[in-house]
């Protein structure tokens, strides 16, 4: 193996912080909110998760690409996060299946990406000082024109990300012969929450982040389901009236993540920017009905207030996130609405929350013996 030159590049946080470290020969800068994974595998589920849509990922595994990519693994059509921050990137990869490079698949899709730089420490940083903007350079730009640059880039509160990976146009998931119809809004889907989905005997038509109630509504579905997605809630207002109205109709509706949000949006309970996020493979969370603990794949770096939650006569708190004791899942009294803070689809990660779509497919045959 020969030896190869690389390039410096620097990663710049907006507080003025310089990290040093090597291109992997894609030349740009790349501008989003600085945040790191704890996932041990899966980096191409993750760098492909419309969630991460307007963020630069640091990866605290330190080796990355050693095992390729697959064109199967994947949890939307293009690698979504803006920019890839690691210790060790592998050129070569070693896997039976795997259909090429990392590097290659970057190439592709000019994702600009900085290795050698020392990630624990970085990591570390993050978790003192809180998530923040950043740029990746690999150009050679100068500071000074960097620190401009970034300056202008938007805070993630208050901004609204949905519409940049939600669908243009409607389609179709699951055998059209399937038992259930379900209608679920694309704020940012995952591939595999359509697969859990369509594998309970679900046909499920998905629809553009903006689509109104009448719309979802057409569908004659059993069941709704808000996705997961980039970005703050709060600017969805056209998300939150469809759950306020599905809420009001008494459909059963289940979200994830930022389907989870606009759920509490809906009901008049607020969420907040968190000092760094929820990102990784190995959360544990607790289910207060059952008692028992979840591992569980996490990714959000918005919550729901949980004073607000327990103070609200409607809204019960099902699940806590046990680092933090975070709202981690919620449902409503009264009605067949119920949502969580993590993924139960996992993609990458384990499934012990699988047991999610099983529980809204019940509702959905509670609610359909009720009206026979």
């Amino acid at each position: 193996m020969k030896y190869t030159t690389r390039k410096s590049a620097i990663l710049l946080l907006s507080d003025g912080t310089i990290f040093h470290g090597k291109s992997i020969g894609i030349s740009g800068k790349t501008f989003g909110e600085v945040c790191f994974n704890t996932g041990m595998t899966g980096y191409q589920e993750i760098f492909t998760d419309p969630s991460y849509f307007g963020q630069i990922m640091v990866t605290t595994n330190p080796h990355i690409g050693n095992y390729g990519i697959n064109d199967l693994e994947v949890e939307s059509e293009s690698v979504k996060i803006a920019g890839l921050v690691c210790k060790n990137f592998s050129f070569n990869y070693s896997r039976e299946g795997a259909s090429g490079s990392l590097e290659d698949y970057f190439a592709k899709q000019n994702l600009i990406c900085i290795s050698d730089v020392d990630t624990r420490a970085l990591v570390s940083y993050i978790r003192d000082n809180g998530a923040m903007n950043a740029v990746i350079c690999t150009d050679g730009t100068s500071v000074e024109d960097l620190k401009k640059e970034l300056a202008n880039v938007p805070d993630m509160e208050g901004l609204e990300l949905a519409s940049k990976v939600s669908t243009k146009e409607p389609y179709f998931v699951g055998d059209e012969s399937a038992t259930y119809k379900i209608s679920a809004l694309d704020l940012g889907i995952k591939k595999n929450i359509l697969r859990n989905l369509a594998k309970r005997d679900c046909y499920i038509k998905v629809f553009p982040y903006d689509s109104t109630y009448e719309d979802l509504t057409g569908f004659n579905p059993d069941g709704y389901f808000l996705s997961n997605g980039p970005g703050d809630p709060d600017p969805l207002f056209g998300a939150i009236e469809v759950a306020k109205r599905i809420i009001a109709d008494d459909k059963p509706l289940f979200g994830i993540c930022l389907g989870h949000q606009i759920i509490a949006l809906a009901n008049g309970v607020k969420t907040y920017k968190m000092f760094g996020g929820h990102r990784g493979i190995n959360h544990p969370v607790k289910n207060l009905i059952t008692g028992k603990g979840e591992i569980t794949s996490q990714n959000h770096g918005f919550a729901v207030k949980r004073e607000a939650l327990e103070g609200h006569p409607e809204l019960e708190l099902t699940h806590i996130h046990l680092n933090d004791d975070t709202v981690a899942g919620m449902r409503m009294k009264n009605k067949n609405c119920f949502s969580v803070q993590y993924h139960p689809e996992a993609s990458p990660g384990p499934h012990d929350s699988s047991y999610l779509f099983d529980q809204f497919v019940e509702n959905i045959k509670l609610a359909g013996s009720k009206t026979m």
